[in-house]
């Protein structure tokens, strides 16, 4: 390869390649396109062949472990370069004499993408961008440029540029922009910054031909610009995280070509006037989460639906849920939790056939659950916290693909069904504070991907079944849902067919396409666990592993088997009725975070092999009937206070205050056969003691009051007792006198 010396187009992207750059791809000074991206590639780009290839036109070290100065000086001879792409790799600080220098290139794209500084560096903009003047492309995101002003003169020395990337870039203050147009560019991402204040004014005058827009998670403040709904090309719109008060523009709702729209977690305000209504059939999109929104969302009858997603949760809108809901067969994610809509669940929710995603929690709904086995492709379900009543006989939502079914804190009542042995995917399944009966549904054993099951709070009693061992409990990524889009950012097209690359021909337009991520939907569970409840969502809920069994009317013994559930961190088996001793199993329990088997009658000794468990952080066995010494203050148990144990009168040793018996000690057999063979505290004999002699007093005074003749019996037998006691007396005095006389 190092003797092509005529070879202008190479192309090494994916191939694992590992080490230093050969020394001899300085040969290849005819190259005019070098892609090395997605490789192992080491080495400070300033010592490689690299710096020799100066008819290079693009360049790609994306993805790889190089070393780059950040100044970018290495390319200084490079005047023929027009593409540099230099995402995820390590950028190198450099004395400030080496960022000042002028380039003799002119690029079009550039690409900083998640880009790191070394240890004690300093990262800041590469000072060439200031001498660059034909721009297309910028992407400087997930860069950490420490306060950075927004680059205003990006775009006033570039009139060119289409597409702006400052996403997570670290910059601060207010927008200021450059009182001169640019009408090129379509695309600009500033979310994830702290950018303060209110939008200028000017904002739609300066880039009238924007098509996506992203400023989401800043400090913006103010109302939203009136301009937006204006805007002839804005197709995705995402201000959600801000600060941004007063009511939705009207513009916005007589836009055109929007087709994405996200308010999320601001604080407007205000009905959903008639025009908005507009959206909610235009739109594939629309989020007003997290607001003040209020009202009665309408019934309307739309010309067509295009809605994939629709999330108003979190507002105040009242009522029943709108009859044109039911009508949208192409809904795909539907959120109308948080709020105060009333009244029942229509059976036209079966009608939502492409449905993935439902939460109507947080609500007023009453009535039953309707039966949809036709929903084959929902794979989250929340209704928790609403009125909802009757049993669930019927099957819901029966399809090979359920992950979550949460109906917590509702009036449901009756057996757990049968069918819910049908959901092979069930991961979570939360059943909390309902008034469920009977016993534990064996059936729930067939669950292989269950890994979070919370029937806490209900009527069901008899003994846990041996077969919840054979639970696996297993991490699953399907916990948690993310809702995302890709878009397509064309960046090297028009590029590439100017250069004339013989390369493009050959692998077609996917180099020059970028696949823009875009999250609007995240999957959220809460659980009770570690004394305390928890939203769990992201890589945190694809962990988590738990059961919650608390709270019902459980009896006879832990089943041993339990100790087999490794993945498990999270055991909550309090306030019921079982009996007998703490599994030793439970030392195998490796993963466990949080261990809750208070409020039961549990007896015999805590197992001091629980020691041996190190993720342990919290454990409660109180108001149970266990006995003897507590386990050595090792490894967790070290961290353990007397809350944990009280409630227990036998229980002995630190952190109680109660010492043990002489001679036992916290790991020795003997304290606990001590125990059991009736050593007892000397206070409790003395108060035993002290009882027993006041019940015999009370008894005897009971009967002489009630039996005349034994009570004479009794007074005589004093009053004779009495005299004798007297005379022996008065006579061994008498004797003792003339004892003394005579001597």
């Amino acid at each position: 390869l190092c003797f092509l010396n005529n070879l202008e187009e190479l192309n090494l992207n994916g191939n694992a390649l590992s080490g230093a750059i050969p020394s001899c791809l300085g040969n290849l000074t005819s190259l005019r396109y070098l892609d090395i991206s997605n490789n192992r590639f080491t080495g400070n780009i300033a010592s490689t062949p690299l710096t020799n290839l100066t008819m290079l036109q693009f360049i790609s070290l994306s993805k790889n472990q190089f070393q780059v100065p950040v100044s970018f000086n290495s390319f200084a001879n490079h005047s023929h370069l027009e593409v540099l792409l230099a995402d995820e790799n390590k950028l190198v600080a450099e004395p400030i004499g080496f960022h000042i220098w002028r380039p003799k290139f002119q690029l079009k794209i550039f690409s900083l993408f998640n880009c790191t500084i070394e240890e004690h560096g300093k990262l800041r903009l590469p000072n060439f961008l200031y001498f660059q003047h034909d721009l297309m492309y910028v992407d400087l995101s997930l860069c950490n440029f420490g306060e950075l002003r927004f680059p205003h003169w990006l775009l006033q020395n570039n009139t060119r540029l289409e597409k702006l990337i400052l996403k997570d870039s670290s910059i601060v203050g207010p927008l200021s922009l450059s009182p001169h147009p640019n009408s090129k560019l379509s695309v600009l991402d500033i979310s994830n910054n702290k950018i303060q204040d209110e939008i200028p004014r000017n904002f739609c005058s300066l880039f009238p031909h924007l098509q996506y827009l992203f400023m989401s998670q800043n400090a913006l403040t103010a109302n939203i610009p009136l301009c937006l709904g204006g805007l002839r090309r804005l197709g995705m719109l995402d201000l959600s995280h801000n600060s941004l008060f007063g009511e939705i523009p009207e513009e916005l709702g007589m836009s055109l070509s929007l087709f994405y729209l996200r308010l999320s977690n601001n604080s407007l305000s205000g009905k959903i006037f008639p025009k908005l209504y507009h959206l909610f059939n235009s739109l594939a999109g629309l989020y007003l989460d997290g607001n003040k929104l209020e009202g009665k969302i309408l019934d309307f009858s739309p010309i067509s639906f295009k809605n994939l997603e629709l999330d108003v949760s979190d507002n105040h809108f009242y009522g029943k849920l709108p009859r044109w809901l039911w009508n949208n067969t192409e809904l795909e994610i539907l959120d109308f939790s948080k709020n105060h809509f009333e009244g029942p669940i229509p059976m036209g929710l079966c009608n939502l056939v492409n449905l993935e995603f439902l939460d109507l929690s947080l609500n007023h709904l009453s009535g039953t659950i309707p039966s949809c086995s036709n929903l084959q492709r929902v794979l989250h379900v929340h209704l928790a916290k609403n009125k909802l009543g009757g049993t669930l006989s019927d099957a819901l939502f029966i399809n090979s693909s359920l992950v979550t079914l949460e109906l917590s804190e509702n009036n449901l009542t009756g057996r757990i069904p049968d069918w819910i042995s049908t959901l092979p995917a069930l991961s979570v399944f939360l059943l909390k504070a309902n008034q469920f009966e009977g016993e534990f549904p064996v059936h729930l054993c067939r669950l292989q991907s269950l890994s979070i099951l919370d029937l806490s709070q209900n009527k069901l009693s008899g003994h846990i079944p041996s077969c919840l061992s054979n639970l696996t409990l297993k991490p699953r990524s399907e916990k948690s849902y993310t809702g995302s889009s890709d878009f397509g950012l064309l960046l090297f097209d028009e590029v590439m067919v100017d250069m004339g690359l013989t390369i493009y021909n050959l692998i077609g337009g996917s180099e020059g396409n970028k696949d823009y991520p875009f999250t609007f939907q995240e999957e959220e569970v809460e659980f009770s666990t570690k004394g305390a409840r928890y939203t769990y969502k992201g890589n945190i809920l694809e962990l988590l592993s738990a059961i919650d069994l608390s709270c019902n009317q459980f009896t006879g013994i832990i089943p041993p088997g339990l100790g087999n559930l490794s993945e498990i961190r999270g055991l909550n088996l309090s306030h019921n009725n079982f009996t007998g001793p703490i599994p030793t199993t439970f030392s195998k329990l490796k993963q466990i975070e949080s261990l809750d088997l208070s409020y039961n009658n549990l007896n015999g000794r805590i197992p001091p092999q629980l020691t041996e468990v190190t993720t342990l952080e919290v454990l409660s066995v109180a108001h149970n009937n266990l006995s003897g010494p507590l386990p050595d203050r090792k490894n967790q148990f070290g961290t353990f206070e007397e809350s944990s144990y009280e409630g227990n009168p036998l229980l002995c040793g630190p952190p109680l205050n109660k010492s043990c018996h002489e001679g036992d000690s916290p790991g020795s057999p003997s304290a606990s056969s001590s125990e059991e063979h009736g050593f007892i505290d000397m206070g409790d004999f003395y108060i035993s003691f002290a009882v027993s002699f006041a019940i015999i007093c009370l008894t005897t005074i009971i009967v002489l009051y009630i039996n005349p003749y034994w009570r004479r019996a009794f007074f005589y037998c004093i009053e004779d007792h009495s005299i004798a006691g007297y005379f022996f007396i008065v006579d061994c005095l008498r004797r003792l006198l003339y004892f003394k006389r005579n001597n």
